[in-house]
């Protein structure tokens, strides 16, 4: 664990429905300040940098998540990348979907290049492999596929398909007809879009919870449920 005084850093943080942590009361727009040793896992304000890890400390369904800023004393846990500090803002509370979203982009940030593969074109498709790496595709009948801990798969255009394998990895598709598959355990993000393109339904999910299959296929009806592709 490191500790370092001058970081400013932006992660989301979970909390019971009733908005509390560990007893400590929270609210959007308001700025804490902890009296006392920071450290990771036993004092300090916590969250995580990386949005997935979240779900680790707060399940789905029965949390409230918010992206909040952190200052002041910083202390890194050296199992995943919460971090405990000693000042913190709640800047606005978020739901899946955006977590889902800022969980990708995390990662395609913090890919090297040559970890970080990108197609475009009719039936394009994209592939990566590695920690926290990233592939992402765009055009009609585009593919992504990413493996390796907190990778990362984004496709859009007319049936696309991310698939994303990997601890704490991610698959987000937002074409029409799009299609997603995840290991145990990983996040998938889907959009429902009608005839004239418009994003009607907006779902989010974990892989093995909640009745979503591990490494299966899912699209979204018009109803916006999560339905298996036969």
């Amino acid at each position: 664990m490191s500790n370092k005084p001058t970081e400013t850093i932006t992660s989301v943080k979970g909390f019971g429905l009733d908005m509390k942590c560990s007893d400590f009361q929270f609210e959007v727009g308001k700025t804490y300040t902890h009296d006392g040793e920071v450290k990771a896992c036993s004092g300090g304000f916590h969250a995580c940098e990386y949005p997935l890890d979240v779900f680790n400390h707060y399940a789905p369904g029965q949390s409230k998540y918010a992206i909040v800023t952190q200052s002041g004393n910083i202390s890194r846990d050296s199992g995943d990348t919460k971090i405990a500090s000693g000042k913190i803002t709640v800047e606005a509370e978020i739901k899946i979907p955006d977590l889902v979203a800022r969980a990708v982009a995390w990662v395609i940030a913090k890919a090297t290049l040559a970890n970080v593969k990108h197609s475009e074109g009719y039936q394009s498709a994209a592939s990566s492999t590695g920690d926290e790496s990233a592939a992402s595709s765009t055009g009609y009948q585009s593919a992504a596929s990413s493996t390796g801990d907190r990778s990362a798969a984004s496709s859009t255009g007319d049936q696309s398909a991310a698939s994303s394998t990997g601890d704490r990895s991610a698959a987000t598709s937002s074409g029409k007809f799009g299609r997603v598959m995840a290991a145990e355990g990983c996040a998938m993000f889907l959009v429902y879009r009608g005839d004239n393109w418009d994003i009607e339904h907006a779902w989010a999910g974990i892989a093995g919870r909640d009745g979503i299959k591990p490494l299966v296929w899912y699209t979204l009806n018009n109803d916006g449920q999560p339905v298996e592709v036969v």
